[in-house]
């Protein structure tokens, strides 16, 4: 038995029925290297023989009675691989429209909390004879990092790397622990709550101390060189309260289209594909008659290490608030603003304490916490006061070698992460083998033009290149010119994001490009 973190936890309490906190992952598979022949069968053994080497698969959520502690995670003695690997199919041939059309349906559905919080949809019939994996797990088993690292488990480094290690003779089945036992424990952690409070309570009044310094030194007068605040958002038709529907849209450019602009201009990688993401959402803004005349706030979520003292937790993450001057017209002027206003979120982040956010999640009350949430979100609260955020942009490092699950090569993997109410859209990046895929998840009822800013991704690169005195992007996957070959052999696709096909995902192998760096 394993009780979670504040932070984890804090993420169940968060849900309601139309805001999910669940992350996803769409894959994209060429099946003809698997060993035999490709199979729905084989997929599923291969992730079957796989989920005793990670608890994560196995564990099931049990609830303290009243909830008067945070819940607890104990090994399922019902585990059915049956019921979280499943299969399904697109009309054939099937592009990236079709699957991200399934990805927001699949990103729609809750978890059950009576089994393992998570899912995987083997998705058939896209072109080229791929497949596709998207992957559904909640997020307070796991969050960006921890998430990639479960690739290791999951994914081989070669097509065929001879038999896994035996499992267990016999797999240690927890029982469910008792009403009595739960309670028990519950009311025992109670007894150090004041000290803890008290401790956070001085130790955070310290570090608001720090924070206040940071920003008044000379460096960081500037309103530019500040990390943005809760709750100055302006706000956007994205900015407003969910439904349980999801939308998604994909994206990808080149790494080392990015690197280039990241040396050009003395910036990082992040900074970069922020200023991306700035541009993009000032096109899509401008288009829809509604670009404000003060920077977006964008909720960047940094996964940090806490101290020893912390509670231990499956999510390591605090978040920066950063502005994004889409109101800036000039690219470079954008780019230079947001470097600046990062080195200062950063700064102030790091004087307030990477790990107070989990220190204070411990202190959640569940049954008040939920309770908030779900009177926030039937109220529609987040149409009455200004946004705490715009949107939130994560930045997740992956392999710069290839994966293979059961002996299909990945050749594309595009993260998703949830969104809130009042923060309607959410943009997750993840690197693999010198390609930058993005993830963009929104409610349909708040963007429903969510293809559109999945367009204007590339282009925002090609300003940004432009306005640093930069050739046009060298790689453009799904183009028709990219010189790499096509497994799928599939007509030329248009060069527009929106339109990639899955037979056109290019094999990453040839750009040659390490992954991500500051």
């Amino acid at each position: 038995m394993e009780q979670l973190s504040g932070l984890d936890a804090s993420f169940l309490y968060l849900e309601t029925p139309t805001l999910h906190m669940h992350v996803e992952m769409v894959a994209v598979f060429d099946p003809s290297t698997v060993p035999g022949g490709y199979s729905f069968t084989k997929m599923q053994a291969q992730i079957a023989s796989r989920t005793h080497q990670a608890p994560v698969f196995r564990r099931l959520l049990v609830e303290v009675p009243f909830r008067l502690g945070h819940p607890v995670w104990v090994d399922d003695p019902h585990f059915d691989i049956e019921y979280h690997v499943r299969r399904s199919a697109i009309p054939e041939p099937g592009g990236l429209r079709e699957l991200a059309d399934l990805a927001g349906d699949i990103g729609s559905r809750q978890l059950d909390r009576s089994k393992p919080l998570w899912e995987i949809w083997i998705v058939e019939g896209l072109a080229g004879g791929r497949i596709a994996v998207i992957a559904k797990m909640h997020h307070s088993t796991v969050d960006g990092m921890s998430g990639a690292a479960l690739l290791s488990v999951l994914f081989d480094l070669e097509v065929d790397p001879g038999p896994d290690p035996e499992p267990p003779v016999e797999l240690v089945r927890s029982r469910i622990p008792s009403s009595a036992e739960l309670i028990s424990e519950a009311m025992a952690a109670r007894v150090f709550r004041p000290f803890e409070i008290t401790r956070d309570v001085l130790r955070t009044g310290q570090r608001l101390l720090n924070v206040r310094r940071v920003r008044n030194e000379p460096e960081h007068r500037a309103p530019q060189a500040k990390a943005a605040l809760p709750l100055s958002a302006p706000r956007t038709s994205f900015n407003g309260t969910l439904t349980r529907r999801r939308q998604v849209a994909l994206a990808a450019v080149g790494l080392a289209d990015v690197k280039r602009l990241k040396n050009a201009t003395g910036t990082t990688v992040n900074d970069v594909l922020l200023a991306v993401c700035a541009g993009a959402l000032r096109q899509f803004l401008i288009d829809g008659d509604e670009l404000p005349d003060k920077p977006l706030v964008a909720v960047v979520p940094v996964s940090v290490q806490p101290d020893d003292g912390a509670p231990f937790g499956s999510n390591k993450v605090s978040a920066l608030f950063v502005q994004l001057p889409a109101n800036v017209d000039d690219p470079m002027e954008r780019l230079v603003a947001i470097r600046e206003g990062t080195k200062g979120a950063k700064e102030e982040h790091n004087a307030l304490g990477a790990d107070m956010l989990v220190n204070w999640a411990e202190h959640a009350t569940p049954n008040t916490f939920a309770a908030a949430a779900r009177l926030y979100s039937r109220m529609r609260l987040a149409d009455r006061h200004r946004p705490v955020a715009n949107l939130i942009i994560s930045n997740v490092p992956g392999p710069d070698f290839p994966l293979y699950l059961g002996g299909a090569e990945m050749v594309a993997g595009f993260p998703l992460g949830p969104v809130m109410d009042g923060i309607g859209v959410n943009i997750t990046i993840m690197s693999y083998r010198g390609v930058l895929y993005w993830g963009i998840i929104s409610c349909p009822e708040t963007m429903p033009k969510v293809w559109e800013l999945a367009a204007d991704i590339p282009r925002a690169l090609d300003e940004l290149l432009a306005a640093a005195g930069e050739a046009p992007a060298e790689h453009r996957p799904g183009d028709p010119g990219d010189p790499r070959p096509d497994p799928g052999d599939s007509p030329p696709v248009p060069t527009a994001t929106a339109d990639l096909d899955p037979a056109a995902v290019p094999d990453p192998a040839a750009a040659g490009v390490p992954g991500p760096g500051g």
